[in-house]
């Protein structure tokens, strides 16, 4: 199926071929003729399989249809995040680039006014974080009595981040009668009873089973004592002369340290957490995207919605309290059909929430052991399955320890992708060093592949 059988128009198409995508995903070809035909959605996706675009695209098309012009938004996009919100404007505008829609982005951490005169201007589409929108809504600087699209995004995740009284909130302000679309990587039962309030006679869009790792994604554990978890991570790093990592942790003085750490050592490195301001937050991304850091820790909240393509590498340096948690974060890698590998560390108690991760995923996650790192930990991932020795890979020589001397062990390390220059952490200015906000002096070339859409 081509996106020019799904009956959206010309316009749309023409930015979709101009963006060489010609076939959409399973989400997309799904949802798409449902939203077009009007009906409300539930739709269930994994981050990375195209579901902006699902909702964005037909969304775009309906309001461009109408020749209704009104100051006030017809379309309204609930995201949990600040970077989704950005990420999932800039789709929206990209998409609907021929069409004479505006959308407008309104959330936290930034100045009110700027947005208050933004909305003075009118909009058709309006991408919101709860709170901010709230504040707007208190304020009387938005009306949402035209509303005819609601889209909640990543519902899952805002129900986790306690959203769930600001959104019952926000809904007593809309119209009862318009169109709803509710998207979630997993279905809990609180998701479950939001989709029983929200929509009506919905349609079921779920393209992956719920609470399932991305398919191309390499999932390894790696045993290790708290300790010694920077130095692994370390040598992770320049063993595999890794290009990009996105590291989760989960305290925001953890996420600043270990950046700190890691920059000290030669990985260009940066912070995003929620003490971090949002021009700060907003930077660290691009420079992270642009190539120009090679690590980028972050907290769950600060990295909900990032959107980064080709993500080669994801790191569970603490493994997340919520078990689900787990599916999105390794979501950053393996999107849309490439592959990509998450790393685990475990250590002490840690063990424990990886059992209950693998019991939602209904699968034992490989293990990987190297002796100098392990400490006391390895034992207890090896005996909890009631098994003796370690689920190991050895099989896969490159994830063991390598048998190089001690001298080599000292070279620099080279990090190469396919269509990028090598990249080597000791071309850096004498005076670059600290948190991270410098860039490396080389460069790399644009990748010439192109992705098919993608959320």
């Amino acid at each position: 199926m081509t996106f020019n059988k799904l009956g959206l128009k010309p316009e749309i198409l023409s930015v979709l071929e101009r963006k060489g995508y010609d076939k959409p995903t399973p989400i997309q070809a799904q949802a798409i003729p449902a939203v077009l035909k009007g009906r409300d959605v539930l739709g269930g996706a994994q981050t990375g399989t195209g579901k902006t675009a699902a909702f964005a695209l037909p969304v775009l098309h309906r309001l461009s249809e109408s020749e209704k012009r009104v100051r006030h938004p017809r379309s309204l996009v609930i995201t949990p995040t600040r970077e989704l919100a950005d990420q999932v404007c800039t789709s929206f505008r990209s998409y609907g680039g021929n069409l004479n829609l505006n959308t407008v982005k309104i959330f936290g951490g930034v100045k009110i006014n700027p947005q208050i005169s933004t909305l003075k201007n009118g909009a058709d589409i309006v991408v919101a974080t709860p709170g901010r929108l709230l504040d707007h809504i208190n304020q009387k600087t938005i009306n949402l009595n035209n509303v005819e699209v609601l889209v909640l995004d990543e519902a899952d995740r805002m129900l986790d981040m306690g959203f769930i009284n600001d959104i019952k909130k926000i809904l007593k302000k809309l119209p009862e009668s318009r169109q709803n679309l509710l998207f979630s990587a997993t279905y809990s039962k609180d998701i479950r009873g939001l989709a029983e309030t929200v929509l009506n006679n919905p349609i079921s869009v779920e393209v992956t089973p719920r609470n399932t790792a991305a398919e191309k994604v390499e999932q390894l554990v790696y045993p290790v004592a708290a300790s010694m978890r920077k130095e692994l991570l370390l040598h992770l790093i320049n063993e595999g002369a890794w290009y990009q990592a996105l590291v989760f942790v989960s305290m925001k003085h953890n996420a600043s340290r270990l950046a700190k750490f890691l920059d000290k050592n030669g990985v260009p490195s940066a912070a995003i957490h929620g003490d971090k301001s949002q021009g700060a937050r907003t930077r660290a991304l691009d420079d992270f995207k642009k190539g120009d850091i090679q690590v980028l820790v972050a907290t769950d909240i600060a990295a909900r919605g990032l959107q980064i393509d080709n993500l080669d590498y994801v790191v569970n340096y603490d493994l997340p309290q919520v078990p689900e948690d787990y599916v999105h974060r390794i979501g950053r890698t393996g999107r849309a059909g490439k592959s990509g590998t998450a790393i685990t560390f475990v250590h002490g108690e840690s063990v424990k929430q990886l059992q209950r991760i693998e019991r939602i995923l209904k699968q034992e996650i490989p293990v990987t052991v190297i002796p100098r790192f392990q400490g006391e930990t390895a034992t207890k991932v090896n005996t909890q399955s009631g098994k003796e020795g370690v689920r190991s890979r050895s099989s896969n020589p490159a994830r063991q320890e390598s048998p190089r001397s001690e001298a080599s062990k000292t070279d620099t390390p080279v990090r190469v992708k396919p269509d990028r220059k090598p990249y080597l952490k000791n071309n850096r200015k004498p005076n670059q060093s600290g948190s991270g906000n410098r860039k490396s002096q080389s460069g790399r070339n644009n990748r010439n592949s192109r992705p098919r859409t993608k959320s």
